[in-house]
């Protein structure tokens, strides 16, 4: 029996919050003063990495449970289990093709527009100590060793170890036993989605810091690197965004527009979490707002739970352009002529490797490096030309890879039937729907709703 009565449901659009209580316009400020501080002064600016690092650590703090509740109740709330199967399939279908499509598609970019020309940099005269660690780690990352670091030493290291496909195994199997052993396992279950309420509502609170976390982040970039480090190699930046903006607009789009929503209303969805994604350099910092949101755009919570972790990990696609187009510019800008089957075998070689550095430090650099090892041609010490602004670059990452999540998410909801379509148009139309009467009554029993279910059904806190 719950504690309370769910309150009625109102029908009209939910009032709005004062526009300087917005997060997404708190972030966006901050990101702007961040900027102005870093370049006014950069010494203060350089200072301030402690604030966004530790914001990002504060999120991390919290993904483990978050993806490990979510999965577990959702799928021991499944009553046909071999549908786990069919969801972790096409997922895999659709990350193995959409991240090789945004392979290929920086390999033409960088064929076509060739941004590494001209510049005739001597390869003797590069620093091969800069990237010393990042070729180093690169030579530890093989496909046996990525395949048993998913199983973790012990059933609750997974909990500790940061390691996202580690959560996510020990989550599937915890959520097919719970579901073999119903109804035994209510009370468990119920433990879990109390447990459950409580996180989702502890990610809220340190969301109100994204703020803080994005102006010092960005104050740091700017202040350690500087505006002007862009001005040498503003060809290649201005290359890999330019590609990333049309593979989100013309390719997410096209599947967007088939699945049958629009990725600029999608956009509009996840502006805040994209803001932080600018903001902080991760994509990390906003995966359990993400996984909340699609749940609340009408995915079901066992394909959410499923897809948007493993997505970070196998669904790469602005980590992927940047490959291929970044190892073109190195080879270019020495003046290497790279044949087709050299080329062939660096997006051969990038389609493995992206997986393997999955939550390795400095992965977009790790993937580069192995990437570059297959053509002993180009020099490793060759990614010493662009050290400088991978840091800005990586926000364009990161925004990519975020929005191709939460694509997938929506198509493989779509593709398995677990997709509510009504919910999904009224959260692209900016009025989310109430959330499904089960998730409803759980987190009634759970205590104070979170602001994103609050938002839902049109109720205050």
């Amino acid at each position: 029996m719950r504690a309370t009565t769910p309150t009625s449901i109102k029908a009209d659009t939910p009032s709005k919050l004062p526009i300087w209580r917005q997060l997404y316009v708190q972030v966006l400020l901050a990101i702007f003063l961040g900027a102005l501080l870093g370049h006014l002064y950069p010494d203060i600016g350089s200072a301030l990495k402690p604030l966004g690092d530790g914001f990002i650590k504060l999120v991390k703090m919290i993904i483990a449970p978050v993806i490990f509740l979510t999965v577990a109740t959702g799928i021991s709330g499944m009553r046909d289990l071999s549908a786990v199967g069919s969801v972790a399939g096409k997922a895999f279908a659709y990350f193995f093709f959409f991240s090789t499509l945004a392979l290929i598609i920086g390999l033409v970019v960088g064929n076509i527009v060739q941004p590494g020309a001209g510049l005739n940099i001597d390869p003797a005269s590069l620093d091969a100590s800069k990237v010393a660690d990042y070729a180093k780690t690169s030579e530890g990352q093989t496909i046996a060793g990525f395949v048993l670091n998913i199983i973790p030493e012990t059933l609750f290291s997974a909990m500790t170890s940061g390691n996202i496909l580690q959560v996510l195994l020990v989550a599937i199997l915890t959520g097919l036993a719970l579901s073999a052993t119903r109804p035994h396992s209510d009370l468990v279950l119920d433990v879990l989605a109390s447990f459950n309420a409580v996180i989702f509502k502890l990610v809220h609170m340190l969301m109100k810091l994204a703020p803080i976390g994005a102006f010092g982040a960005i104050a740091f970039t700017i202040g350690e690197f500087g505006i002007a480090s862009l001005a040498n190699l503003a060809a290649l930046v201005a290359t890999f965004y330019l590609t990333s903006l049309l593979f989100v607009v013309v390719v997410l789009g096209a599947v967007a527009y088939f699945t049958g929503f629009s990725i600029f209303k999608m956009i509009r969805y996840l502006r805040e979490e994209l803001l932080l994604v600018l903001g902080t350099s991760s994509s990390e910092a906003a995966l359990p707002s993400l996984m909340e949101k699609m749940e609340i755009a009408g995915a079901r919570k066992s394909v959410v739970g499923l897809v948007v972790p493993t997505g970070y990990s196998f669904n790469l696609d602005g980590t992927n352009i940047y490959m291929t187009l970044a190892a073109l510019f190195i080879a270019q800008a020495v003046g290497i002529d790279l044949s087709m089957s050299e080329q062939l075998a660096l997006v051969l070689v990038a389609m493995i490797s992206s997986k393997g550095a999955a939550g390795v430090t400095g992965a977009g650099f790790v993937i580069l490096a192995t990437t570059l090892s297959v053509v002993p041609s180009v020099p490793v010490a060759g990614m010493a030309l662009i050290l400088g602004i991978d840091r800005f670059m990586s926000e364009c990452r990161a925004l990519t890879n975020f929005i191709g999540n939460a694509v997938a998410t929506i198509v493989v909801a779509r593709w398995e039937g677990a997709l509510d379509t009504e919910r999904l148009a009224a959260a692209m139309a900016g009025a989310p729907m109430p959330l499904p009467e089960e998730d409803i009554e759980r987190h009634e029993r759970s205590g104070p709703r979170s602001e994103a279910l609050a938002e839902a059904l049109n109720e205050p806190l």
